[in-house]
C-alpha cells in the first residue's frame, strides 16, 4: 500500500512539473521576450549593470520558450533571421559587467526586437520606438515618457518617440 501511494506522489509530482515545463503558446512566449526586452532597458536607464546583467539571462531564457512550430511561414523566417542574433546579445549583456559593452549590445538588440515586434505583430501593450540623436540608436519603450538607455542618468531624457506600436487585439 505505501508503494502504491509512493508512486501516485511520484507520478503526480512528474505530472505536475511537465505541465509547468510546457512551452507557453507562441502569443505569451513572444510577449514574454518583450517584457524581458523592457527589463533589460529599464536595468540601463537607470545605470545599473546588475540588473542588466539579470534581465538578460530572463531574456535568453525567454527566447529559448518561443514555440517555433506555432509560427506561421512569415514568422518562422523572421524568427529564424533574428533569435540567434538577439541570444548573441543577450548573452553579452548577461555576462559583462562593463556598461558601455552592454550598452553597445543593446543597440544591436533593440533593432533586433524591433523587426521582431513588426513581424510578429502581438505585443499585449502599446510599444514605443524612441531615439537618443546622440548616439544614432533607437530603442522599444513600454512609456512614452523618454528614459534613455545608452545614457541613463547622465542624460535620461534625451531623445524622441518615433513610431507608436499599437497592441495587437
Amino acid at each position: 500500500m505505501k508503494t502504491i501511494k509512493y508512486l501516485a506522489a511520484v507520478i503526480l509530482f512528474v505530472a505536475v512539473n511537465t505541465v509547468k515545463a510546457a512551452p507557453a503558446d507562441l502569443h505569451s512566449a513572444i510577449n514574454n521576450v518583450y517584457k524581458s526586452y523592457l527589463g533589460i532597458k529599464n536595468a540601463l536607464a537607470t545605470d545599473n549593470t546588475k540588473a542588466a546583467n539579470d534581465e538578460a539571462k530572463k531574456f535568453t531564457a525567454a527566447l529559448k520558450d518561443v514555440p517555433v512550430a506555432s509560427m506561421d511561414a512569415k514568422q518562422k523566417a523572421a524568427w529564424t533571421k533574428y533569435a540567434e542574433k538577439l541570444r548573441f546579445d543577450g548573452d553579452h549583456i548577461s555576462e559583462s559587467t562593463a556598461i558601455a559593452h552592454q550598452r553597445e549590445h543593446f543597440g544591436t538588440l533593440s533593432g533586433n526586437m524591433y523587426e521582431v515586434v513588426k513581424a510578429f505583430q502581438t505585443n499585449d501593450m502599446v510599444l514605443y520606438k524612441q531615439y537618443c540623436p546622440m548616439v544614432k540608436k533607437s530603442w522599444l519603450s513600454e512609456s512614452s515618457a523618454i528614459k534613455n538607455p545608452y545614457y541613463g542618468k547622465e542624460m535620461l531624457g534625451c531623445g524622441s518617440t518615433k513610431e507608436t506600436l499599437q497592441a495587437s487585439k
